[in-house]
């Protein structure tokens, strides 16, 4: 049985705007890689303050990218876990230079930035604790690129293929002690100049 596809939140202006904040970017990551939490738990995570960490948790899901569910609690009290409405990066709903509006542009960029200091961040971990890894993981983690030459609807077809590979191996090894979590990061960047008209 296969299991449903992975939901991909779409970022609006709104949302983009919401989510072009350190704290809430890392908050959200946070949520996507350890799963649901509370807010104090997020805040010693992140290093902040629990009171920070809630007001930006309801600011994120008032833009529906975290989703609070009541887990319940000792003694009656309420116990609030927050969740990443999605397990992949959200989207947003254009390219970069398809709006005029020069904020949306510049929240974009944020994030693109905020994004790679993430991978860079997520990789230089890698590279410092590859060591303590089995053999087969060293052997099949790391960094790799490939050269292809496309055309935009070439390379659009190219990431709906590899997203779907990517949504096959998603939860394939959910169960088995050996299974770990992955993050495969996409990042098609064009090497030759713009042609310029």
């Amino acid at each position: 049985m296969s299991n449903p596809p992975a939901p991909v939140v779409h970022l609006d202006r709104s949302a983009l705007a919401m989510l072009a904040h350190p704290l809430r970017s890392r908050l959200l990551d946070e949520l996507r890689l350890s799963g649901p939490a509370t807010a104090t738990t997020l805040a010693a995570v992140l290093h902040t303050n629990s009171g920070a960490t809630s007001y930006h948790l309801r600011k994120l899901a008032q833009v529906a990218l975290v989703v609070e569910e009541d887990a319940g609690g000792k003694g009656g009290g309420r116990r609030r876990l927050w969740r990443a409405s999605t397990e992949s990066r959200p989207r947003d709903e254009g390219p970069s230079g398809d709006t005029d509006d020069a904020d949306a542009k510049a929240a974009m960029a944020w994030l693109a930035r905020d994004y790679l200091h993430l991978f860079n961040d997520r990789a230089e971990q890698w590279l410092d604790t590859q060591d303590r890894w089995p053999v087969q993981w060293r052997e099949q983690v790391g960094l790799s690129d490939h050269l292809v030459q496309v055309t935009a609807g070439q390379l659009a077809a190219l990431r709906a293929d590899l997203g779907a590979v990517l949504e096959r191996y998603r939860r394939i090894g959910a169960g088995n002690p050996d299974g770990k979590r992955v993050s495969v990061y996409l990042c098609p960047l064009p090497v030759d100049s713009p042609r310029r008209d």
